[in-house]
């Protein structure tokens, strides 16, 4: 069990899940009261601290967790050790999905995170008897798949500044999803995640923001970023 939290994440653990925030927007909202209690039983609630590890990447994957609150990065490690995130896990997204036993990817915690985690055994009997719930993880998982093939297209075919915004604009679009919409967008992400989510390096992305700063595309903002001239950022993320 992880018991470190600084904070951003201080609400108490439990394990109210009729009364959780995040049921809305997560798997959870595919079942009924009588099964959401059943699994309350299943989940257990847990904490990382800055940096700790959900996950490792080809260790055993024993437990799979919806995020209940901070953001997790999620990245894999290239034969030349180096790392390529491949995206970041918000309140809401259920991870280590897989048909695997081992870890597809690693994941740790940018900032407190807290999670509602289930033994992956315990959670796939769980599932096998409810359809509804398996529907809804097939959604999740064709939902991944596709982020993955847009974020080949952000890599493959577009600019920097063209990928910054895509990332900026597609952040803002997952915010509001869970409720938070805004023109400002919270960057939980330090920009050299930012750089190794889009095959840019630190310096790239440091400069593409200080000149959308300069034009007032953008305000930086501590912690965020905030889109002051939403048309030109939709027909920069346009192409």
């Amino acid at each position: 069990m992880h018991h470190r939290l600084a904070q951003g994440c201080g609400v108490p653990l439990g394990r109210d899940c009729l009364g959780c925030e995040t049921r809305p927007h997560s798997i959870c909202a595919a079942l009924p009261e009588g099964d959401l209690l059943d699994l309350q039983v299943l989940s257990t609630s847990v904490r990382f601290g800055t940096r700790e590890m959900l996950m490792v990447q080809g260790q055993p994957a024993t437990s799979l967790y919806t995020i209940t609150c901070g953001c997790a990065r999620l990245y894999t490690l290239l034969s030349d050790g180096r790392r390529q995130i491949v995206g970041f896990a918000l309140p809401g997204d259920f991870i280590g999905l897989s048909l695997a036993q081992t870890a597809g990817v690693s994941a740790d915690a940018i900032g407190p995170v807290m999670a509602c985690a289930f033994p992956r055994a315990g959670f796939s009997r769980f599932v096998d008897a409810r359809p509804t719930l398996l529907r809804r993880l097939h959604e999740q998982a064709s939902h991944e798949l596709s982020l993955a093939q847009e974020q080949l297209m952000l890599l493959g075919r577009r600019n920097a500044q063209e990928r910054i915004v895509c990332f900026l604009l597609g952040l803002q679009q997952r915010f509001a999803r869970i409720g938070r919409a805004s023109v400002t967008v919270p960057l939980p992400m330090g920009r050299q995640d930012i750089a190794d989510c889009l095959g840019l390096t630190i310096e790239t992305v440091s400069r593409t923001l200080t000149r959308l700063s300069r034009e007032r595309m953008i305000l930086l903002v501590p912690d965020g970023v905030r889109l002051l001239n939403a048309e030109r950022l939709a027909a920069i993320a346009a192409g």
